[in-house]
């Protein structure tokens, strides 16, 4: 009987340990909203491998994060809600583009400040934007090049009319 309380103790000390590390690992990490940041939106043709969590910077400095990517049901754009730190007043006309940490690297957005006298509101949208480049794609297309192919030849009944 002593045996299964020591199991019970040590199963119960292992959960309080793991809920630990995880609390820890969620308020480091940096994971959801900042405190006080605001969210501005942003629409984009591709989203490409963007997702939620995914960096937000200007000058490749992180100043947020991607908190949320839906699909609006009119427009079928990619719209990314991003949360950005306070501190940061990004002008009205500035423009968002996804882009890729290397080749194989995970998409992040970048932030290319404009030069608007007013300033992005909380809710506001970033109305400049360039979707995600799809490189393999692009590859594809120059090692098979698909538009210039000769026109058939005419029928011959349609010649001899």
């Amino acid at each position: 009987m002593r045996e299964q309380w020591a199991e019970t103790g040590m199963g119960v000390a292992v959960i309080a340990v793991a809920a630990s590390f995880l609390i820890y690992s969620l308020s480091v990490g940096g994971v959801g909203k900042a405190r006080g940041a605001y969210d501005v939106t942003a629409s984009f043709g591709e989203a490409g491998s963007l997702a939620p969590g995914a960096t937000v910077s200007v000058a490749g400095v992180k100043v947020g994060t991607v908190s949320q990517i839906t699909l609006d049901p009119k427009t079928y754009m990619a719209v990314a809600r991003l949360s950005l730190d306070p501190t940061v007043k990004l002008p009205s006309d500035s423009t968002a583009k996804i882009t890729t940490d290397g080749l194989l690297g995970g998409a992040h957005v970048a932030i290319a400040p404009g030069a608007a006298p007013d300033v992005l509101k909380p809710g506001g949208e970033i109305e400049n934007t360039q979707g995600a480049v799809d490189l393999f794609g692009l590859i594809g297309q120059v090692m098979r090049p698909q538009g210039a192919r000769p026109a058939p030849p005419a029928p011959a009944a349609a010649e001899a009319q």
